[in-house]
C-alpha cells in the first residue's frame, strides 16, 4: 500500500512538479499512455519482468520498480522474453556482474524478434565506471542504464525511453533524496521488506557497497512506522526492516534515534506479528538492542552478524574494527541473554594475506560460537577497493583448500544447532506450496529455519503450531498440531 495519488487530476499540459512524489505520478501518468499506446500496437497488454540480483535491499527496490511498471499499465511474468526487462544488479562479487553480462546476450536474441521490446539495468552493477563503459560500448542495445540512488526517478525515466531514441543513461555519484510513497508490487501478501536506511559508512576494504550505495541516509522513524501501519492494514504480519547496517540507523538524523528505540515503537503496531531486520554489524551492536530482543515478543530469533574472518589481522586488514575476541564475546553475551537465538554470518576465505593460519582462526570462531549457518564466500577482487591493491593475493589453489575446510565445518556445526530443536512445538509462519510436493507446505520458524508439511494453500500467510518431526540436514519436516 501507498499514498494514492489520483492520477485524472494530473494536467499533462502543465510542466512536471517539482515535488519529487507529485512528480513522479505525473510522469507515471504520461507512461501509461504510451504503455496504451504499445497495448494498441500489440493487441494486447504489455509484459514486463523484474530480474533481481543480490541481497534484500535489492529485492525490496524491485518491488518499487514493479509497482510503477504494473501502475503504468504492464503486466509482470516471470518470463524474460517479455516487452520490457529490467535487470536489478549485484556488484558484491564479480560473477555477479558475469552473469548479467551473459543474460543481456538471450535478452539481444529476443529483442531482435521483438522490436518493441525494451531493455533495462539499473542497480549497484551500474555505479561502476567500467560497467557503463562496457554496456555502451558491448551493449549498445539497452535502452535504459540507472543506478541505485535515483530508482525513485523510475516513471520519469520511462517516459523517456519512449519519447528518446537510443540508451538513456542517468547515474547519480550520490544523494541526499529519500522520496517515499510511490507505487510497490508485493511479491508476497503477507510479509514485505521496508527501508530504513539507504547506504553505507564502515568501508570495509573488499566492499564495494560504499562507493555504489552511498553514505549512510536514514528514513524519519515516522515515516518507517506509517509504512508498517500502512502494511499491517493490507495483510502483512511480517516485516524485515532492512538497512547495510541496521545498528547504526538514526545516527544522522536531524532528532537521533537508535535502532533499538526504532524496534520499540514498531512493536506497538497491533496485527504485526513478527519483525526481522538486516544486516547488523558487530561493532555497533549495543546492548540495549540486545535487552529489546530479549523483552520483545515479536523480534525474530534469528540474528545475522556478519564475521567475514575469524583472524584478528585479517579483521584488521579488512577494516572491519573488532577482533576475533571481541566478536566472540559479543556472540557469547547473545547467547547468554537469549538462549533461544540463531546466529548466522557471512565469512569470506582467500582474503589477501590470509594464511592456512588464518582460516584455522576463523574455523576456531565456527566451532565456539556455534552459528546456525553461514554464508561462506571466496574472496572476489573488486576493483576501486583498498583490498584490489593488496599485496599476497591468495593463490586459486589455496584458496580452495582453505573454502573447503570451513565449509566443512559450518555444515558440521550448524547440522548440530539445527537438529537440536527436534520434538519440539513451534510457531511457524507458512510462506508457500512445497517446490517439490503439492500436497505440502513450507514455513519458517522464529530462527528462520525452514519446515515442510502437509497443508493446502488456504494457510499460506497464517501462523499455525506445528511439531518438528525429522530434521533433513537445514530443515525439518513437520506436523500441523
Amino acid at each position: 500500500m501507498h499514498r494514492e495519488i489520483d492520477l485524472k487530476n494530473i494536467n499533462l499540459n502543465l510542466e512536471p512538479p517539482e515535488e519529487e512524489t507529485e512528480r513522479q505520478y505525473y510522469f507515471i501518468k504520461k507512461a501509461s499512455g504510451y504503455v496504451a499506446e504499445l497495448a494498441d500496437r500489440l493487441g494486447r497488454r504489455p509484459t514486463c519482468c523484474v530480474t533481481t540480483f543480490g541481497c534484500q535491499m535489492n529485492a525490496r527496490d524491485s518491488e518499487k520498480l514493479a509497482g510503477i511498471l504494473e501502475s503504468v499499465g504492464y503486466e509482470i511474468t516471470e518470463d524474460e522474453n517479455a516487452d520490457f526487462v529490467i535487470y536489478n544488479t549485484c556488484t558484491v562479487r564479480d560473477n555477479a556482474n558475469q552473469k548479467v553480462y551473459g543474460r543481456l546476450g538471450v535478452l539481444n536474441g529476443y529483442k531482435k524478434k521483438n522490436p518493441e521490446m525494451k531493455i533495462a539495468l539499473c542497480g549497484c552493477m551500474m555505479q561502476e565506471k567500467t560497467v557503463i563503459e562496457k554496456i555502451k560500448t558491448s551493449y549498445k542495445f539497452v535502452d535504459l542504464v540507472f543506478g541505485t540512488h535515483n530508482i525513485f526517478k523510475f516513471a520519469e525515466l520511462l517516459t523517456a525511453v519512449y519519447e528518446s531514441e537510443g540508451m538513456i543513461t542517468d547515474i547519480w555519484s550520490d544523494t541526499d533524496k529519500i522520496v517515499e510513497d510511490l507505487p510497490v508490487e508485493r511479491k508476497h501478501s503477507f510479509k514485505s521488506g521496508i527501508n530504513i536506511m539507504f547506504g553505507c559508512n564502515n568501508f570495509c576494504s573488499y566492499c564495494i557497497v560504499p562507493y555504489v550505495r552511498g553514505r549512510e541516509r536514514s528514513r524519519e522513524p515516522k515515516d518507517i512506522i506509517m509504512e508498517v501501519e500502512r502494511l499491517v492494514a493490507d495483510g502483512v504480519v511480517e516485516i524485515m526492516l532492512l538497512g547495510q547496517n541496521v545498528n547504526s540507523y538514526g545516527k544522522n538524523l536531524e532528532n537521533p534515534i537508535t535502532f533499538a528505540e526504532l524496534l520499540k515503537e514498531v512493536e506497538k503496531i497491533e496485527g504485526l506479528e513478527r519483525i526481522r531486520f538486516m544486516t547488523s554489524h558487530p561493532k555497533d551492536l549495543s546492548d540495549e538492542l540486545i535487552e529489546v530482543i530479549k523483552n520483545s515478543k515479536k523480534i525474530c530469533r534469528h540474528l545475522h552478524l556478519p564475521l567475514q574472518s575469524g583472524s584478528t589481522r585479517i579483521l584488521k586488514a579488512m577494516n572491519r574494527c573488532y577482533t576475533k575476541e571481541k566478536y566472540i564475546e559479543l556472540a557469547e553475551k547473545i547467547r547468554r541473554e537469549i538462549p533461544d537465538m540463531a546466529i548466522t554470518t557471512d565469512i569470506i576465505v582467500g582474503f589477501p594475506g590470509e594464511t592456512a593460519e588464518d582460516v584455522d582462526e576463523t574455523i576456531d570462531v565456527i566451532r565456539r560460537v556455534r552459528f546456525d549457518n553461514a554464508f561462506t564466500f571466496i574472496y572476489s577482487r573488486r576493483t576501486g577497493t583498498p583490498a584490489a591493491a593488496m599485496e599476497g593475493q591468495v593463490p586459486e589453489a589455496e584458496v580452495k583448500k582453505g573454502f573447503d575446510r570451513v565449509l566443512r565445518t559450518v555444515q558440521e556445526v550448524a547440522a548440530g544447532q539445527i537438529s537440536q530443536y527436534r520434538g519440539q512445538s513451534v510457531e511457524v509462519l507458512v510462506e508457500g506450496i512445497n517446490e517439490n510436493d503439492s500436497s505440502m507446505v513450507t514455513g519458517r520458524l522464529s530462527n528462520n529455519i525452514l519446515v515442510h508439511f502437509k497443508g493446502s494453500e488456504s494457510l499460506i500467510g497464517r501462523l499455525v503450531r506445528v511439531r518438528l518431526d525429522e530434521c533433513r540436514g537445514f530443515y525439518y519436516i513437520g506436523t500441523v498440531e
